[in-house]
């Protein structure tokens, strides 16, 4: 599992988030985060921004 911060820009202007995303590598978890952010929130991936990512429990 991983945690990423980061922050994404809709209509809004930048809205910070915290997600937990189970994967198996930090690559992954990166390319679940885009995909789930992208299709909830209509964002394009280079409107996302990673401003940090860690790994948390097992």
């Amino acid at each position: 599992m991983f945690e990423i911060r980061g922050s994404f820009k809709d209509s809004e202007g930048w809205r910070k988030f915290k997600k937990v995303i189970e994967a198996e590598s930090e690559k992954m978890a990166i390319e679940k985060l885009m995909s789930i952010i992208g299709s909830n929130h209509k964002v394009k991936r280079n409107l996302i921004k990673i401003e940090e990512i860690k790994k948390v429990g097992e």
